[in-house]
């Protein structure tokens, strides 16, 4: 291979025949979400859902996109302005790696998912994260952290004030602690497993996060409340997730999924959702915005069988805490 390390300089001619691999794991989070907007704690976690990427580079003079929701070609130089939104921070990776690479070379680029779109489970930061990932890798060999600061710049192409939690979750896996102030990994290793439904309800974070709002603003006293007895909570999971106490973290996910309907996130067929896991599943809740996506239900070996025959109505399966976040590697590849 014709390549110069050092310089970060690496010429096309011989780099086609390699191609570079990398996937993101998707993610839940376990408690929080909503109340983390107004200065609160969430529990995130990686699952073994993944996004995968393949990576090429080319003698053409665009970027090529073969996706499970479509495929694109655009010069390499497009606006990332016209770009497709569903397409564009891929794009911009391809575009940065590319330039600060002094590579004349163009890309083709493959995408395949496990992970179900626009229901709360981080499809759009796991991409993100694996394309960062299986491009650079082409390149050079990146840390995570570099990986990440990579993906968040993609991610804000369409979400711009996108908080980094989930990219940060796709990137290192395992289970996080987020703030306003930080991320924190948490140091465990959880013998449960989660099970995740999917209501199939379109929904639109912006107008779930403003009914919180609205209600925040005509029960000031209450939302205070519920902030407080929130923070308690996430603080004794913390503590239940440390000591693998399945019973207690069953206990906390149904005392945040009321904390949940009381503010308006949930609905009718969420709610119905929860109930059918009453007495299979150790506790369940709605997982993200709300008003429509998914539910997890937290289970064992014991129960797991159970809490899938009681949501077979639903697209549903089982998930196990991904512990190793984005992974990736270069081939080489003759074809």
């Amino acid at each position: 291979r014709n390549c110069d390390w050092s310089s970060d300089v690496c010429s096309s001619d011989l780099s086609i025949y390699l191609k570079s691999i990398a996937s993101a794991p998707a993610k839940v989070i376990l408690f929080g979400e909503h109340f983390i907007v107004y200065g609160g704690k969430a529990i995130l976690c990686a699952i073994n859902k993944r996004i995968t990427i393949e990576s090429k580079l080319s003698d053409s003079n665009t970027i090529h996109i073969d996706s499970d929701i479509g495929i694109i070609t655009v010069p390499k130089n497009q606006l990332i302005e016209d770009i497709d939104i569903r397409f564009r921070p891929i794009i911009f990776l391809a575009q940065k790696i590319l330039r600060q690479f002094n590579s004349d070379s163009g890309l083709t680029i493959s995408i395949r998912s496990e992970i179900p779109a626009g229901v709360g489970l981080g499809s759009s930061s796991a991409c993100c994260v694996a394309a960062a990932s299986s491009i650079s890798g082409l390149f050079t060999s990146y840390s995570k952290e570099d990986i990440l600061r990579l993906a968040l710049e993609a991610e804000k192409t369409i979400f711009e004030n996108a908080s980094g939690a989930d990219t940060t979750s796709c990137t290192f896996g395992g289970i996080l602690e987020y703030t306003k102030q930080g991320i924190q990994r948490l140091d465990m290793y959880p013998k449960f497993q989660i099970v995740i439904a999917n209501s199939r309800i379109i929904h639109t974070t912006s107008q779930v996060v403003e009914r919180v709002k609205k209600f925040k603003q005509k029960n000031i006293e209450e939302f205070s409340k519920l902030c407080h007895n929130e923070a308690i909570l996430i603080d004794q999971a913390v503590d239940a997730l440390k000591n693998n106490n399945i019973e207690v973290l069953g206990e906390k996910m149904i005392e945040n999924q009321s904390h949940l309907q009381r503010i308006g996130v949930s609905n009718q067929t969420l709610d119905s959702m929860i109930n059918l896991t009453k007495n299979v599943s150790h506790g369940a809740k709605i997982t993200g915005a709300g008003d429509g996506g998914c539910i997890i239900a937290l289970v064992d070996d014991s129960s797991l069988q159970k809490t899938l025959q009681a949501l077979s109505e639903y697209e549903c399966f089982p998930t196990k805490i991904d512990m190793s976040g984005v992974e990736q590697k270069t081939i080489h590849d003759n074809s």
